[in-house]
């Protein structure tokens, strides 16, 4: 029973012992580890989620109606501009194109009638002339003969109209036929195909066909705010673009966590502010080689923010209450008071940048605050002093030397 009380106390101690050293602390002591603050240069980056868009997202609807009947191309493959996508059934687009083809035959054979009449009534009207010259026929039988020519030429007009008529119609027809066969506009991926051969398509179709979607770049459309916006346009010296210009390099994060190979480059900035939501829409582009990004993916923005002479702390030195963050300021009587401070919004995730609250010089507690009460007097020590004290009392609980 002693064995066991005596086992069962130092389980008990070496738990205590751990707890206290994940807070920051070797032992139940005044002992925290405190710095001093000072101004630095800091980088840190705040992410903007974002939707990706290919280059070209071109929907696909045939430019006439029809049933499909054949379709040569697969969902995810990669095409070619002008590359044969589908065809529909082309028999009435054919017999349309027969039957403007015998129109403009029809109208040709009109013309080519009208002006061999044309000129028949011409050589008449000049035998006529010379007989009125002679005052061997009347001018009535003259006048008669040349009204005769005004309204050949006349009817003439008509045909040739009634010929451009036709040859317009034909090349509709051949256009109508030509539109049988869908080809890819633009080179890229092709997207869902839901309809099969047989069904009936046209211009009015609800759904596209399929999408073809450039990525060989894409481009992340993501929100800044208005505040954000007039931040960096300060900053730039020289107004939004100049700043776009001067901004670094930027990362996507995807949908897994990881980020993407390629580094992009904010190049657009919408000119309106929605008022519904105070924001602007913006755009980075990334080059996309392998084809891993997909349009209508979602990411995040990673964007780098550099700050000079910036007060840099620790996350863990910090408490939180009601959205408010609060430090232990550590006075000359080694008493540490609760002050709340004010960072910025982006961060690493293990630092903040502190924009009020704090100065250069101020002593905080960095280690184990979660402990500690306002007022309360402390035996300030350095962080690698606190490290030291951790290593020995793990390596004494380790040699059976149980602390007390």
């Amino acid at each position: 029973m002693k064995k066991t009380t005596l086992f069962m106390l130092s389980i008990a101690l070496l738990a205590s012992s751990c707890k206290k050293e994940q807070q920051g602390m070797p032992d139940a002591d005044t002992h925290y580890a405190v710095i001093s603050v000072q101004p630095a240069s800091a980088e840190l980056s705040t992410t903007y989620p974002a939707t990706l868009k290919g280059v070209q997202d071109v929907e696909i609807r045939p430019k006439v109606s029809g049933f499909i009947t054949r379709i040569f191309v697969k969902e995810g493959q990669t095409v070619g501009r002008g590359q044969a996508l589908f065809t529909i059934d082309s028999e009435q687009f054919s017999a349309a194109v027969r039957q403007a083809q015998e129109a403009v035959k029809s109208a040709q054979q009109q013309i080519n009638v009208v002006k061999s009449n044309i000129a028949t009534a011409e050589l008449t009207q000049q035998n006529k002339k010379m007989l009125f010259e002679k005052q061997i026929i009347s001018e009535y039988e003259y006048k008669t003969s040349e009204n005769q020519v005004q309204s050949l030429k006349a009817q003439l007009g008509a045909a040739q109209a009634q010929l451009g008529a036709a040859q317009a119609q034909l090349a509709a027809a051949r256009d109508n036929l030509r539109f049988c066969t869908v080809t890819a506009p633009t080179s890229g991926v092709i997207g869902m195909l839901p309809l099969k051969v047989g069904a009936l398509v046209g211009p009015s179709m609800a759904e596209p066909f399929t999408t073809v979607s450039d990525i060989g770049s894409v481009q992340a459309y993501f929100s800044m705010t208005e505040k954000q916006l007039l931040e960096m346009a300060r900053t730039g010296n020289g107004g939004v673009q100049e700043a776009m210009r001067q901004m670094p390099a930027v990362k996507l994060i995807l949908a897994d966590g990881t980020t993407y190979g390629e580094q992009g480059t904010v190049d657009a900035v919408g000119g309106v502010i929605d008022q519904a939501t105070g924001a602007v829409q913006m755009r980075a582009t990334f080059p996309n080689p392998h084809r891993i990004l997909r349009s209508g993916g979602s990411a995040n923005i990673q964007m780098p923010v550099f700050t000079a002479q910036a007060i840099i702390i620790p996350q863990a030195a910090t408490t939180e209450i009601q959205d408010k963050k609060f430090v232990y300021v550590v006075g000359k009587d080694n008493k540490v008071s609760s002050t709340e401070i004010k960072v910025e919004a982006q961060s690493d995730g293990v630092n903040y940048v502190v924009t009020d609250g704090l100065k250069a010089g101020d002593r905080i507690v960095v280690e184990g605050v979660q402990n500690l009460k306002n007022g309360q007097e402390i035996q300030p020590i350095t962080p690698a002093e606190a490290q030291k004290m951790r290593e020995q009392a793990k390596q004494d609980i380790k040699d059976g030397k149980l602390p007390f």
